[in-house]
């Protein structure tokens, strides 16, 4: 599976950005999709993740009402929409496949490419 995160960029607090994920030869042993990041000298961080099927997504509590995952299956694409970014919410964002939503959550996950920067300026 080849992960390509695009989207990032520079953004004033309370902006929006809109990060995409295309996902080539994805693995049907994966369940699921999702977002987590890492900052400067901080661990990875769960974001959002969302299931290929249904409805099922979660949220990590930092982001929960400011960001949304989708995604488009057609296209093996997920997205994830940032509003009202805040500093903190500096970091560079990887997509990654999961087994489970919940697995997500743990961090677990399969693999991941090349993450966007995201920077939020104060």
């Amino acid at each position: 599976v080849q992960l390509q995160a695009s989207g990032g960029g520079l953004v004033q607090a309370g902006g929006s950005l809109r990060l995409s994920c295309a996902a080539s030869g994805r693995t049907f042993s994966s369940a699921a999709m999702a977002w987590f990041r890492r900052a400067p000298g901080k661990d990875r961080e769960f974001v959002a993740a969302i299931r290929w099927s249904g409805s099922s997504t979660s949220y990590a509590e930092s982001v929960r009402g400011r960001f949304t995952i989708s995604r488009d299956n057609a296209k093996n694409t997920v997205y994830l929409q940032m509003n009202s970014l805040k500093p903190e919410d500096t970091a560079v964002y990887y997509c990654a496949p999961t087994r489970t939503v919940a697995a997500a959550t743990r961090n677990e996950y399969e693999h991941w490419g090349q993450g966007t920067q995201v920077t939020v300026s104060s």
